[in-house]
């Protein structure tokens, strides 16, 4: 999603924007991980990268450990390995989604044309 608010731009204000669109994105760090960090005014930035991934992965071990654990907010690590020359696969021992067992890679179909699901 992409938003501009002419009035709080870094042009014109030489600082980052606080606008309402700034409120809303901290309203969404605050929804999804269960926080507010001070590295999430600069959404842009590595530590702000840092932070939400490493979030998200905690909460992936959380939420696949036997042991109950609440999780910080909802936003979990999806169960993908991306491999440096572009093959996607599920990370090893999550073939399948640990809740509901549907396939994380998923499969292909006849049924719905591909110019549909892109």
């Amino acid at each position: 999603m992409g938003a501009y608010q002419p009035h709080h731009t870094w042009a014109e204000k030489q600082r980052h924007p606080c606008g309402q669109i700034y409120g809303y994105r901290m309203s969404l760090w605050a929804e999804h991980l269960g926080m507010l960090d001070t590295c999430f005014k600069g959404a842009e930035s590595l530590e702000t990268v840092r932070t939400v991934n490493g979030i998200a992965e905690e909460n992936w071990r959380r939420y696949t450990s036997p042991d109950f654990t609440e999780l910080q907010g909802h936003l979990l690590r999806y169960p993908l390995l991306v491999r440096a020359y572009g093959k996607v696969e599920p990370l090893p021992g999550y073939e399948n989604f640990p809740n509901v067992g549907g396939k994380v890679i998923g499969a292909h179909t006849i049924k719905i044309p591909d110019q549909f699901t892109t």
